[in-house]
């Protein structure tokens, strides 16, 4: 095997936060907040803090979804974290989630209010208190459980570890592209498989588990993640393909995935959501003047 470099791991590990890249401003060993800042609250039940990432867009997509099916209890604030400056840090975004990570959620509908954090754990507490896009069959539930707690399992290789290494790491490593390259497609693979004897990953009803992988399957095969489609030969993914068109036009997922978002078309930035009417109002192009 190619050596990439001489680097010898040191008996001790010591942090060199020069040396991590793109996201040195914000990634390092140790949790905990780094300045006092309370987070906003809107005059919804539920307040989310978020960034419309595929984590983020998980759960804008099940608030959405559950709006749509006349959950009123869903109705939801969205306020912006960004996580590039640091937010997630704040004292109070802490307290909503220790890990710092988004997205997170306060469930004031109750009191004390409820604290959710972790995407898979929230699509599940909504699921569960609305009663919708989770089978009550033991069988079916188990089966759109194990799809859940999948993706839980394997986003991290697309993310962290395809993605990272492919897309953002400042050296290219070849060793490291190659081992999360083979582990991205052997997972794309196992998603088409169960595609191509279902309509949705656990059978025939779209479930959170659909709500959860979306985000980052969709976005890998069509190439908007990563611009990596070409690089996957991600084409070969016909079921893939299929279910990430048909469950992209839903009109629940079209608004939920722009919610927090702040990257790529004007017309598809919603930065905060605080209202249904803000979709039509409020989308950056809009505020702009150049819709």
């Amino acid at each position: 095997m190619k050596s990439e470099n001489a680097y010898h791991p040191p008996d001790v590990w010591t942090w060199n936060q020069q040396d991590a890249g793109a996201w040195a401003g914000i990634n390092r060993p140790i949790a905990g907040p780094t300045h006092e800042k309370a987070l906003p609250r809107g005059r919804h039940p539920l307040q989310l803090y978020s960034l419309g990432t595929p984590n983020g867009q998980k759960v804008t997509i099940m608030l959405e979804e559950l709006l749509a099916q006349g959950v009123s209890g869903a109705e939801y604030d969205a306020h912006l974290i960004r996580i590039s400056e640091g937010d997630q840090f704040s004292s109070g975004f802490v307290a909503v989630n220790p890990n710092s990570k988004i997205p997170a959620l306060l469930d004031c509908s109750a009191n004390p209010p409820v604290r959710v954090f972790e995407s898979g754990a929230i699509l599940l507490y909504l699921a569960q208190k609305f009663g919708h896009f989770l089978p009550e069959a033991p069988a079916q539930r188990a089966e759109a459980l194990n799809w859940l707690f999948w993706l839980q399992g394997s986003a991290p290789y697309l993310g962290g570890g395809f993605g990272h290494f492919y897309h953002y790491a400042p050296v290219k490593i070849e060793y490291a592209i190659n081992r999360f390259t083979m582990e991205a497609k052997r997972l794309l693979d196992v998603l088409d498989r169960q595609l191509a004897q279902h309509r949705f990953m656990a059978g025939e009803h779209y479930t959170i588990a659909d709500i959860a992988a979306w985000p980052w399957y969709a976005s890998l095969a069509t190439g908007n993640a990563y611009n990596a489609a070409t690089f996957l030969d991600a084409g070969i993914y016909k079921n893939v393909l299929r279910w990430a068109k048909e469950i992209g036009e839903r009109p629940a997922v079209k608004r939920g995935r722009i919610v927090n978002r702040t990257s790529g078309p004007l017309s598809e930035q919603l930065h905060e959501r605080h209202d249904a009417s803000d979709f039509d109002r409020l989308t950056e192009d809009k505020k702009q003047g150049q819709a």
